[in-house]
């Protein structure tokens, strides 16, 4: 769909009362985990060449009705110090988590761990990517739950969604979560 009907598509909506929910999503995670590659593949954009993101990329995605507003940071060490910056009125955490980097595992879930623990998070829900599924080295996404203790995580909804941002696969079993879980919470309160 142009520009042009979605521009017209969203007034006809407004005149009709009927404007789609809208979500504030965080997506963090380390470097090279494939955040960016994620966004581009939500927003239907060319994956061929991504470079690594310095500050932060925001869109917006429609799905399921829902208007997704998705804010990417960079992951790189000396940028995760602004990362709480950003969780204000967050609806919900995509974090993004190379499976194939086993090296790194610890690291990631200590990341993981200090946000779910941020005062801005209580209560937030996360989805966790378990991202680049389509490498031969790749651990599960039930091995790396384990790994982070997500049982633990008892004060909010949580799902970790094997995925590939560079094929797609798994991607948007991840969105239908956000949209059936999330959007439904949202629109109770």
């Amino acid at each position: 769909m142009g520009e042009v009907q979605k521009g017209l598509l969203s007034v006809i909506q407004k005149l009709k009362g009927t404007t789609e929910q809208e979500l504030r999503i965080v997506l963090l995670g380390l470097d090279n985990a494939g955040k960016t590659t994620l966004l581009k593949k939500l927003a239907s954009e060319d994956v061929s060449t991504i470079t690594p993101t310095q500050g932060f990329n925001i869109k917006s995605v429609a799905s399921n009705g829902m208007k997704l507003n998705v804010w990417d940071i960079g992951g790189q060490r000396k940028i995760r110090s602004f990362w709480k910056k950003y969780l204000e009125n967050t609806d919900l955490l995509i974090y993004v988590i190379d499976s194939a980097d086993k090296k790194r595992f610890e690291e990631t879930g200590m990341e993981l761990s200090e946000l779910i623990d941020e005062e801005n998070m209580k209560g937030v829900p996360v989805l966790i990517f378990a991202n680049k599924q389509d490498l031969a080295t790749a651990s599960p996404a039930s091995e790396i739950a384990e790994g982070l203790n997500l049982h633990t995580y008892r004060d909010r909804l949580w799902q970790i969604q094997a995925c590939s941002a560079l094929s797609g696969e798994g991607v948007q079993d991840g969105m239908n979560w956000i949209c059936s879980n999330i959007g439904s919470a949202k629109k109770a309160t």
